[in-house]
């Protein structure tokens, strides 16, 4: 059985605040560098969300696939800018990214739709 998007959002939720509430430091002092990688600053949040997509896909990573998605579109990414970013991965990656293009392209859709049923 496939999980959700919102099921990828809430385990990730639940498990981060397990892994930050934990009492061992070192998790806290490498999530902090990792969200402010993601700020905005000489590049948009945007772009920097979209690079860590190919990345992502580049590694085949799934959750990070989904992740990066679902930031990519909440930074008000089009599915074109979307399409492109997963070419990027498809020629740096090569076929191997093909199954997690797949993949992403799945949960591309799954989030706009569910934008688009929130917007109604």
């Amino acid at each position: 059985m496939k999980s959700s998007v919102n099921d990828f959002r809430a385990y990730r939720t639940e498990m981060n605040e397990r892994i930050l509430n934990s009492g061992f430091r070192d998790f806290n002092k490498f999530f902090a560098l990792d969200n402010k990688a993601y700020i905005n600053g000489a590049l948009p949040a945007k772009t920097k969300e979209l690079m860590g997509l190919a990345a992502s896909m580049v590694l085949r990573c799934n959750d990070c696939i989904l992740y990066h998605v679902d930031r990519s579109i909440e930074e008000g990414a089009t599915e074109q800018e979307l399409y492109e970013t997963f070419n990027i991965a498809l020629i740096v990656g090569g076929s191997i990214v093909i199954p997690h293009l797949r993949y992403a392209v799945e949960k591309m859709d799954e989030i706009f739709a569910e934008r688009q049923k929130e917007d109604q």
